[in-house]
């Protein structure tokens, strides 16, 4: 991967990670699923750029990233399979 794809793909992964974060601050009721998984992804995007355009502290904080938002994603999931058909 050429140096430039890197940053392409790491621009359009920090950009899903302010994405999500303005959803958290303007919606009315948060979708903690599409916010986790859009963090997910942005981080995962970032950790690939990482590899091209290596930096070992934001490639862990990246992976710390994925971790929380795999937190998220699961919980949000397990809080959906919980409810009654009706109120998803």
């Amino acid at each position: 991967m050429t140096p430039f794809a890197a940053d392409l793909i790491g621009f359009a992964g920090s950009f899903c990670i302010v994405a999500a974060f303005a959803y958290a601050n303007s919606a009315k009721q948060m979708n903690k699923l599409l916010f986790n998984i859009v963090n997910f992804v942005g981080a995962a995007l970032l950790a690939i750029s990482l590899t091209v355009n290596y930096n070992l502290p934001t490639l862990v904080l990246e992976f710390v990233w994925m971790a929380i938002a795999l937190y998220g994603i699961v919980g949000a999931l397990s809080r959906r399979r919980s409810r009654p058909a009706e109120t998803r």
